[in-house]
């Protein structure tokens, strides 16, 4: 089986300056798991805001691949994608591709490449118009957003809550 991440990052978007993480997991069709949250740490560039994101979600990531494998399932791929290649490449070559720009990463963000080494995670490129968790950490309107809801709930691009209201029986609606 394979299990699909999009893990995506917006740099310096909070008041306070500090990056948002957006991650989501598919099985398939739509997100079973999705996370949306405020980074805890300033970032001086975006590739430092994208391998805070990985470091993030890589816990969540991890739990998930060992329950899914503690269910009696195999997992053949455990896939991170990520639109910064960058990132990828400091992610996967650890201090390799760290330059005096990067040193003052600390090393806990280097988690990610012992789990590619180690054969449980593998990071692959993900152009930003198809980085799906973009829609849980930046706004969105228009064809943008109805693309990545889509993918994020496996609804219709044309979804319409008017249409699905309709198309419910009353006892199933909010009260």
């Amino acid at each position: 089986s394979m299990v699909r991440w999009w893990v995506d990052a917006s740099d310096r978007t909070h008041v306070d300056c500090k990056g948002h993480t957006g991650s989501m997991m598919s099985l398939g069709g739509g997100a079973c798991v999705s996370s949306s949250t405020k980074q805890k740490i300033n970032t001086k560039s975006s590739t430092e805001s994208e391998l805070v994101a990985i470091d993030d979600a890589i816990s969540m990531i991890l739990w998930c691949l060992y329950f899914i494998e503690a269910q009696g399932y195999a997992v053949d791929q455990n896939i991170v994608f990520q639109d910064n290649q960058s990132t990828m490449r400091l992610a996967t070559n650890g201090s390799m591709s760290s330059s005096k720009r990067t040193k003052h990463i600390k090393a806990r963000y280097y988690f990610i490449k012992d789990k590619i080494e180690e054969g449980e995670v593998d990071m692959r490129y993900c152009p930003t118009e198809e980085m799906w968790s973009d829609i849980l950490n930046k706004p969105k309107n228009g064809t943008p957003f109805r693309k990545d809801r889509a993918k994020l709930m496996n609804v219709p691009i044309g979804y319409d809550d008017n249409v699905e209201r309709l198309n419910t029986h009353p006892d199933l609606l909010p009260k």
